[in-house]
Parts: structure tokens; sequence; C-alpha cells
């Protein structure tokens, strides 16, 4: 645990003594907790999404010193092994999440776009059920991935130049399928209550959600806009979180 961190988290004990820290893999934590002990669960599992590592020069046709010309930043690469790798890694997180939260109660689980599908899937095979599927929308300026063909077609073998041309002018802006990203997705899973709502919450305070609470002074809504932070130092997380969208 590094100072900040553990400065941080002393802090925050000595505000409110009713939190505690378990450092660990959550695999092995959720485990060793008691039984319908939690009252929600807000987490940001890794996406097993690949990033532009330091491999990648922006400008050239491949890794440093390859002299490669056909291949793409690991980021730009489609792998359907990246979703198989999430619901592999959430499968034993999601049979303990529903073990350990009381009935009623909900599970908020961040999750890119594209692999949303295997996150629900994951959470309704533990036993959830998904009630819905919130978006963090950001405005703040990120990166456009999409790339133009034009470089790739200038290098292919065994095409004249004049074919070439025709055929960059016929794509014309026609690029891959990265869009600016400006929303991550957040699922609502919850787990069976047990009888009515008013049962539910009279046992176990789970199951409701409080509508008075909204970001914009507005009934709350499943798109819910906060600006990304500034990536501290400290954070190595790709998209942190800001505190405001998990309040």
């Amino acid at each position: 645990m590094n100072d900040f961190v553990e400065t941080s988290a002393r802090q925050l004990l000595r505000r409110q003594p009713r939190v505690k820290l378990f450092p660990g893999d959550c695999r092995e934590v959720l485990a060793d907790m008691d039984s319908s002990s939690v009252h929600m669960a807000l987490t940001d599992p890794r996406c097993f999404l690949d990033g532009l590592d330091g491999e990648w020069r922006k400008g050239r046709g491949g890794p440093r010193g390859t002299g490669s010309v056909g291949g793409l930043p690991a980021g730009l690469k489609f792998d359907p092994e990246q979703g198989r790798k999430l619901q592999a890694f959430m499968t034993p997180v999601a049979t303990n999440l529903i073990r350990v939260l009381k009935p009623g109660a909900f599970a908020l689980v961040f999750s890119a776009p594209r692999l949303m599908h295997r996150m629900a899937v994951v959470f309704e095979d533990a036993g959830f059920e998904i009630r819905d599927v919130y978006a963090w929308r950001f405005t703040r300026r990120a990166q456009f991935k999409a790339i133009s063909m034009d470089h790739f077609i200038m290098k292919r073998e065994g095409m004249a130049a004049t074919e070439k041309q025709r055929l960059i002018q016929s794509l014309r802006r026609r690029k891959t399928r990265q869009l600016r990203p400006q929303f991550e997705a957040v699922l609502c899973a919850q787990r069976p209550r047990q009888g009515t709502f008013v049962d539910n919450w009279l046992a176990f305070q789970t199951g409701l959600i409080d509508a008075g609470q909204s970001l914009h002074e507005q009934v709350p809504a499943t798109v819910m806009t906060v600006e990304k932070e500034i990536k501290a130092k400290y954070n190595g997380h790709l998209t942190p979180k800001p505190i405001r969208i998990c309040e």
C-alpha cells in the first residue's frame, strides 16, 4: 500500500469508524465474508481491454524495431478472448457477491460498453436479477481512435498505384469503428428480495432506492453526466471513477 493510499485510509477511518478495509484479492476476501452481511456492492473490475502499450509508436506501422507496417496498436485490435477472460474472472466474484449481499441488495458494476453483455450474463447466471443499465456520461475530450485505411492500401503489394488511388477515393472518409468514447456502462444487478418490497425493507433495509438523490437536482435518470477526473499519479487505473458518480 503506497503512502497516499495509507494516509487517505487512515483519515477516512478517523472520520468514519464504521469503514473497514480488507486488502487482498477480491475473490479470496469475499469468500471469507459472512453471508448476507453487505448492503450494497459498488465495483469497477478490470475490463481486460488492451491499452496502447510502450511498444507502439504513433506514426509508424508497428512496434518499435520490427519494421512492420500492417500491425495495429493493441488498443485497436479486436480480440474475442477479452470478453471470455472477463467472464472467467468475474464468475467467482459474482457467485460470492450474491452470497454476501443481503436479499434485495444491489450490485452496481462499471463495465466497458462492448463487454457489458458478458458482465450481465455473469451476474444473471450467478442468480442476480438484471434491473437496469446506467450510463456514466462524460464530455471531456477523449481520443478519437478510428483510423483510415489509406496507409494500408498504399502498402499493399500487387496493386497498381492508380488502383490504390481509386480505392482510397472510393473509401472517402470511412475508417475503423472506434468512435470517440463518451460513456461507460454501469450494470444494476439485484439479489432477489424476500417477500414484498416492504417485507424485504423491514427485514434488511435493502431493495429500494432513494429517489430524492440526483446529480442535477432533477428526477434521477439512467444517464448521469460527470466529467472525468484528471488521472493522478497514485492511481494506475485507465479510467478512475469520480467520487461524485460513485456517491
